[in-house]
């Protein structure tokens, strides 16, 4: 089983920003960073998880996917009581059949970031 690495201009450190093997892709964690210049987008809480997962939503149709072929996310909140707030701009992009998902408090995120998003995503058949 061979991987396939996506790197991305944009990337932190050295990562890919996601990898296709057997039958998924596994998509690094995104900020809520502008691709144009790699700073976080203003509006707090709101304006980051609509740019990380538009971020996440960007890497995804390169591939050839949608948010549908998501089967689990994971978010990491800064601040747990962002999480009403990031959790009705999340469901505005997993509408249809939403993704597992596991939220979690952590005590710092890259650039001090509010909000970052990892997601698996089902390859086709």
């Amino acid at each position: 089983m061979s991987k396939q690495c996506i790197s991305g201009k944009n990337a932190l450190g050295p990562y890919s920003q996601a990898v296709r093997i057997g039958g998924f892709m596994f998509l690094s964690g995104q900020l809520g960073l502008d691709p144009a210049t790699n700073t976080l987008v203003p509006g707090g809480i709101e304006g980051e998880t609509r740019q990380a997962l538009a971020n996440l939503t960007s890497i995804l149709a390169e591939q050839g996917l949608t948010p549908d072929d998501v089967v689990k996310t994971t978010v990491f909140l800064r601040d747990m009581g962002d999480y009403a707030r990031m959790n009705e701009i999340y469901g505005q992009v997993f509408s249809k059949a939403f993704p597992a998902r596991s939220t979690v408090q952590v005590a710092a995120l890259p650039k001090y970031a509010a909000v970052e998003i990892e997601a698996v995503a089902a390859l086709p058949a």
